[in-house]
């Protein structure tokens, strides 16, 4: 069995990692180690957290999560990425599960790469619609050209997110909060792909305008000549993850679950001359996403995982935040130009 030894308790940690661990572990007791789970928070220090042993420091969880037969969840914000694994990696920990993004931008991600290589890190990327039970089915109509040849590729977004925008401001765009998971799934459907747009918008209210948190939208066309869309939306009233694959010969819709409340995907196939057909069924992707990560660290060797994937995502991921960073210059001018002062 392996240990588990989570890095960061915010809300990726303790409000995610943990309770998927929990439930990783009722599914497979053979694979995750019984808790309570080892713990370091660097910025909380060793308050308890219900479910885990708190270190004071890595060094004191060596002993507690030994790291030959330990798994990491390293749940630190992304800017201290290199860091962080750096120091896990001195400690002599090897498999390490990392929240996304990877990297926010290639300087961070070159430096991630070079940790990797001193260290012989292997690295899984916490981008678990890639486990859903829905990315599945859809792999399965891609791969199976049962409906001919994918076409198109839309992806829909929304989440109302301007609280926690405001209290934890801990991504820099909306590119870096929602859009990593659907773009990791179009190219793990589709292949390698360029960019082709983007845009961003800033989160406004009455009383705040956070710049560049509100929506991201960019379009990919994939070497394969599949054309893929993505919108995400931090300001919308309503929560929806919807993901639409344009095939030959039909079209699938299918839906995410958008919360932790209710663990359910839902996939539309509509054929021309046949009725639409419907599946509703459970897809909780996080445990599934550790059990399918700890078996392949268990396995010997391992196999090669997702990384290529996260990687392409990050560069694919700069290079929309560089081309609106762009355009954000060059209008910032004229909206200048055009802005007249009250006098008297």
């Amino acid at each position: 069995m392996l240990h588990s030894f989570v890095v960061g308790l915010g809300r990726s940690g303790q409000g995610l990692h943990l309770p998927s661990l929990a439930k990783a572990r009722a599914v497979a007791p053979d694979l995750v180690a019984p808790g309570p789970v080892t713990a370091f928070d660097p910025f909380l220090g060793p308050e308890p957290v219900p479910g885990t042993v708190m270190a004071h420091s890595l060094e004191e969880a060596v002993r507690r999560a030994p790291p030959h037969r330990s798994v990491v969840h390293l749940c630190t914000p992304p800017h201290l990425r290199s860091g962080m694994l750096d120091r896990l990696g001195r400690l002599g920990y090897r498999k390490i599960i990392v929240e996304k993004p990877l990297a926010l931008d290639l300087a961070g991600l070159a430096a991630v790469a070079r940790v990797r290589r001193r260290w012989g890190l292997d690295l899984t990327v916490s981008t678990q619609w890639l486990d859903s039970a829905l990315t599945r089915r859809l792999r399965t109509a891609v791969e199976g050209r049962d409906h001919g040849r994918l076409r198109c590729i839309r992806v829909v977004q929304n989440k109302p997110r301007f609280t926690r925008s405001a209290q934890a401001p801990g991504h820099p765009t909306a590119f870096d909060v929602e859009v990593p998971h659907s773009l990791a799934v179009a190219l793990s459907l589709a292949g390698g792909a360029r960019l082709v747009t983007a845009a961003w918008e800033d989160m406004a209210t009455e009383r705040m305008r956070l710049p560049r948190l509100g929506r991201a939208r960019l379009r990919l066309d994939h070497h394969s000549g599949v054309r893929t869309e993505i919108d995400s939306d931090l300001t919308s009233p309503v929560r929806e993850r919807r993901i639409t694959l344009e095939f030959e010969g039909a079209t699938l819709t299918g839906h995410y679950p958008c919360g932790e409340t209710d663990h359910t995907a839902q996939l539309r196939v509509a054929v021309a001359g046949h009725e639409t057909s419907r599946s509703v069924f459970a897809d909780d992707a996080l445990p599934a996403f550790f059990v399918s990560a700890y078996a392949r660290y268990r396995r010997s060797p391992y196999g090669p995982g997702t990384l290529p994937v996260q990687v392409d995502t990050v560069r694919l991921l700069t290079e929309a935040k560089d081309l609106c960073a762009v355009r954000e210059s060059e209008t910032r001018p004229t909206e200048e130009a055009h802005s007249v002062p009250s006098i008297g």
